[in-house]
């Protein structure tokens, strides 16, 4: 009875969903559980991927073709056939998780908006990738907001937010599933809302406001001349993917080799001797930085496969490897 009576008081709204990446996946995931109706899935166009040009489909649409769902994969957003496909599905609400910049063409279709989730505190974070940045920059909680979106991205007004904490060790995949699950939540929450009459959405105070930018590779390059602290953040927030990265320099090889670094921990141990060779430490194998150590216990070199440190230890003398510094 308490479930028809909150159903009652919160009519199932017509929603219209955009997404790619997994992350989106649970949010529309959620939404089809409840008792609002799916009548679209918009979502990027297979292409070609990999050494083999195989033809890959985002997440989304993977899950969307297994649910039988209204999928459509516009090449170009302002395609007017595109545009009119959409407005005939008359939908009373947008939802947009990880999609692409809609043109006000596309968000101002439904009567009750375009609502987008966000993977931070908006303003905070604004950008590509709040989740790694909110890790690299060493922020102790972060967290998932639901917004409007107008003409700038990821500007529109306020609607909800669920702040989460950010564990010293979590690293960006392990942050990702947190902020996954609880950014389904708040959206199915702020829809509900908005199906029983409207919000209270207030601007955001652009004073305040912090970027995340798309990951490049040289975000991802180690230098050991920073302090650990800024290493270990490093590390963490591009773990498991893209990964962070750095040359080590093979004494007996004479040749410098890249490697990736996937987890690390700040080490209490004593230096080495000689301020660039790595060592054997307790948990991991030690790498020098300015003010101490960095245990690094998964690593992949170049060629290989993600190993932990023992192994690579196994089939290597660590003292002919060396940090560059170069």
């Amino acid at each position: 009875m308490e479930k028809e009576s909150f159903i009652s008081d919160c009519p199932s709204l017509r929603i219209v969903f955009m997404g790619t990446p997994s992350f989106a996946v649970k949010t529309l995931e959620t939404i089809l559980d409840s008792h609002h109706q799916v009548v679209g899935v918009v979502t990027a166009m297979d292409k070609p991927a990999g050494r083999g040009k195989k033809i890959k489909e985002s997440d989304v649409s993977v899950f969307a073709k297994a649910r039988a769902l209204n999928i459509l994969q516009p090449e170009n957003l302002k395609d007017e056939q595109f545009v009119s496909q959409l407005a005939s599905l008359k939908a009373d609400l947008f939802v947009v998780v990880a999609f692409r910049m809609l043109p006000k063409v596309i968000w101002t279709i439904p009567p009750k908006g375009t609502i987008n989730l966000h993977a931070s505190l908006l303003p905070a974070l604004r950008g590509a990738a709040p989740i790694n940045w909110a890790i690299m920059n060493g922020l102790k909680e972060t967290g998932v907001t639901t917004f409007f979106i107008n003409e700038v991205i990821d500007t529109g007004k306020i609607i909800d937010q669920r702040k989460v904490l950010i564990g010293e060790n979590m690293n960006c995949g392990e942050l990702h599933d947190v902020l996954k699950n609880e950014g389904a939540a708040l959206l199915l929450e702020t829809i509900n809302q908005l199906s029983k009459g409207g919000v209270q959405a207030m601007e955001q105070e652009t004073t305040i406001s912090t970027e995340a930018p798309k990951i490049f590779k040289k975000d991802g390059e180690i230098n050991w001349n920073n302090k650990s602290l800024a290493i270990h953040n490093q590390i963490r927030g591009l773990s498991p993917y893209p990964a962070a990265w750095c040359l080590l320099y093979n004494e007996k090889k004479k040749a410098h080799f890249q490697f990736k670094i996937f987890t690390s921990s700040r080490s209490n141990e004593d230096r080495p001797t000689h301020k660039t060779q790595l060592s054997k430490g307790e948990d991991g194998i030690l790498f020098p930085c300015s003010d101490g150590l960095i245990s690094i216990s998964e690593l992949q070199p170049e060629g290989k496969t993600r190993m932990h440190y023992k192994a690579f230890l196994a089939g290597n003398d660590i003292n002919e490897w060396h940090i560059s510094l170069e």
